[in-house]
């Protein structure tokens, strides 16, 4: 890795993060690793969820960070074990995105099925948060490969359609439905893309209705196409991801989280670590997402684009009591 090549990046965060709508860093919490987390106690905020209302972990619960915001949740002992997918990117083909000039539209999309053959993936349901590149590009072949239900919004599932993936595996969502598995469900909640740049705005923003697109070429053409988070509850222990760094306050009204995957960013969003954590009951286990550079290898350690250690102050200050669990590339989170 060029040594370099890094540090430039990093004193460029702004400039580069413009471009996918994530703003300055903002958030942060207690460094703690996969191997010493623990539930947390109360939190003394009114709204906190008792230490005896919490549910333990389930047991034979495995979170694998897969990079960005890619996550393998497997649920359950024994082979196989339930698997679920959180827009998983394996490919990581370059883009530039972190670098002083950000990304260009016109960078072609590549499709490494040898690459992401690789790693083995099995799964039972794919969860789309957004349609942008970084998060939904490998999804079709995934599917083709997997078998496993994919839901994402009516624009995210026409330009899958387009990018040839299985017209009956996929499953149009717009936020509210509830789908009961065995032993674990999976809620899908409305949710909103982060803004950037001095005219805030979502990048590659826009929308797929109505009709299947022509193939798309360059990663321009993957709009954001709408955003989703989506609530995993494995025997009462509930699970939230967020694929960008802004929600919807009011699709989030009754929803708690005993662990929750946030990004950094979202300056642009009126407190956007208190908030978020507020409206989740001061989750026990906060775990950081999307904060690596993902034009750097997958099997090697991630390589931080700047935001990590501001979310990790965000999140001490906001819920001293959760615990701050930062995993690095393919590591497993077992609870």
């Amino acid at each position: 890795m060029n040594k370099g090549r890094t540090e430039s990046k990093r004193s460029n965060f702004m400039t580069r993060r413009g471009l996918l709508g994530a703003s300055a860093a903002v958030g942060a919490g207690v460094a703690a690793t996969a191997a010493t987390a623990a539930s947390a106690g109360p939190s003394a905020r009114p709204s906190a969820r008792a230490s005896a209302d919490r549910p333990a972990p389930p047991g034979g619960l495995r979170l694998r960070w897969l990079g960005n915001n890619g996550w393998e949740i497997r649920i359950g002992a024994g082979d196989p074990a339930a698997t679920v997918l959180i827009d998983p990117w394996l490919t990581r083909f370059w883009t530039g995105t972190y670098s002083e000039a950000g990304a260009a539209p016109e960078t072609p999309i590549e499709v490494d099925t040898a690459v992401i053959d690789g790693y083995g993936l099995r799964a039972d349901q794919i969860l789309v948060t957004h349609g942008h590149y970084d998060h939904m590009t490998d999804v079709p072949h995934l599917a083709k490969t997997t078998g496993a239900t994919v839901f994402g919004t009516e624009s995210h599932v026409n330009t899958m359609r387009a990018m040839g993936a299985p017209e009956r595996q996929l499953s149009v969502v717009a936020g509210g439905e509830r789908l009961q598995y065995k032993g674990y469900s999976v809620q899908v909640v409305r949710s909103l893309h982060s803004m950037g740049g001095e005219h805030p705005r979502v990048a590659f923003a826009g929308t797929r209705p109505g009709q299947v697109p022509k193939a798309p070429e360059t990663i321009a053409d993957l709009v954001e196409g709408g955003s989703l988070s989506y609530l995993i509850s494995v025997n009462g222990f509930d699970i939230v991801n967020f694929g960008s760094s802004n929600f919807s306050e009011h699709d989030l009204e009754g929803i708690r989280a005993d662990l929750v995957m946030i990004q950094p960013g979202g300056a642009n969003v009126p407190g956007y670590v208190p908030r978020l954590l507020e409206l989740l009951g001061h989750p026990a286990y906060v775990v950081p997402t999307h904060w690596d550079d993902f034009d750097e290898p997958l099997d090697r350690p991630a390589v931080d684009w700047g935001g990590l250690d501001a979310l990790r102050d965000a999140v001490r200050k906001a819920s001293p009591k959760s615990r701050f669990v930062k995993l690095d590339h393919l590591e497993t989170l077992s609870l």
